[in-house]
């Protein structure tokens, strides 16, 4: 009888051993794959510094000066994102801010080389308000709005940047703009209508003079 416990004990041993391998190699595998996908994603973004400034914190022994950095990163298709970084150093409080970024990108929804519908926006002393463009028009916006609409992959829009002019705040409200965009079939479910009624403008005009038919 011990040689068959000491035998069945070496079997339970060996198929958690064999359980435990299994896991790991599972665990590797899938560790792998997300960083893989971490590196297309950050191979296929684009970065730009759109404010640098220097900042003072007063400690005990008296001020330490910092550099603070906005960033905004996106891949030219809908997919965007802005973070801070600071640093004793410019190129750190860059690294930093663009880290930063990369972990908080978020989808918007556009329409074509524009946006589906008109929005306003707010953040702080920010106001920014944005309204779809015809195709050819470009980006009429300056500062902190075009390197974030630009980043984002509008081509075409007009904007108007009200309140404060902070860079920062100017920045952020263009982003909590474009995070509010709903896409036409969004926009015509919630409002129970057909989709081509509330799509821009232009695109309703276009459909309309393809339709027609030569008198």
């Amino acid at each position: 009888m011990p040689p068959t416990n000491n035998r069945q004990g070496s079997d339970n041993r060996d198929d958690r051993s064999a359980g435990r391998n299994r896991r790991d190699r599972n665990e590797n595998r899938d560790r792998d794959n997300r960083g893989a996908q971490e590196r297309d994603d950050r191979e296929q973004l684009e970065e730009r510094v759109i404010d640098i400034k220097r900042v003072a914190k007063v400690i005990k022994g008296g001020r330490r000066f910092a550099f603070r950095t906005v960033v905004v990163v996106g891949d030219g298709a809908g997919r965007v994102g802005i973070g801070i970084g600071k640093a004793r150093g410019v190129p750190d409080s860059i690294r930093k801010g663009t880290d930063r970024a990369r972990r908080v990108v978020v989808k918007v929804n556009l329409s074509g080389t524009t946006i589906p519908h008109p929005v306003v926006a707010r953040y702080g002393g920010a106001k920014v308000l944005l309204k779809p463009a015809a195709p050819g028009t470009g980006v009429i916006a300056g500062g902190g709005v075009r390197a974030v609409l630009e980043a984002v992959g509008v081509k075409d829009i007009l904007t108007k940047s009200q309140g404060s002019s902070n860079l920062l705040n100017v920045a952020m409200a263009t982003l909590e703009a474009l995070q509010q965009l709903r896409s036409a079939e969004q926009t015509a479910a919630m409002r129970g209508k057909p989709i081509e009624s509330v799509r821009p403008f232009f695109e309703r005009r276009k459909a309309a003079s393809t339709t027609e038919t030569p008198s």
